[in-house]
């Protein structure tokens, strides 16, 4: 995990990325396993535990923005913020134990503003496709 919080600000609790299995211009492909100790699933729902809907579309830009910062397009101190969100369509529910792979697409990159849209996958079952536009700052220079 360590190689990935070197990729993005984000930590536990809210990290949702566990490896990067394919980083280039077109395409970034990484995975994160939902673990029943992860913190919504106490109150989302009590008896029937599912990912939010939009910690799934959580997962897929942190996944495409920590694509980005190992191609070495984001600087290592930037920040990105999710500035729209469009296209949303949820296929299945994501259950504690179950790891789903984001396949992201970068749409448009700028110094400013990144477009991308993903596809997240437990197996070859379609969970949640998106298109998101993140805000880049140039963000703090000290690190916690």
């Amino acid at each position: 995990m360590s190689n990935i919080e070197s990729l993005l600000p984000h930590r536990s609790p809210f990290l949702f990325v566990d490896e990067i299995d394919q980083a280039d211009k077109e395409k970034i492909v990484a995975r994160h396993l939902f673990t029943e100790k992860e913190f919504f699933f106490a109150g989302h729902f009590p008896g029937y535990p599912v990912v939010p809907g939009v910690i799934l579309v959580e997962t897929m830009a942190q996944s495409g923005g920590a694509g980005l910062r190992k191609l070495g397009i984001l600087p290592g101190n930037a920040l990105f913020f999710l500035a729209t969100v469009d296209k949303v369509k949820f296929r299945r529910q994501v259950r504690p134990g179950e790891e789903v792979r984001s396949e992201v697409v970068n749409l448009r990159i700028s110094p400013k503003m990144i477009k991308q849209s993903g596809k997240a996958y437990v197996g070859d079952e379609l969970a949640v496709e998106a298109e998101w536009m993140c805000l880049v700052s140039p963000g703090n220079t000290q690190q916690p």
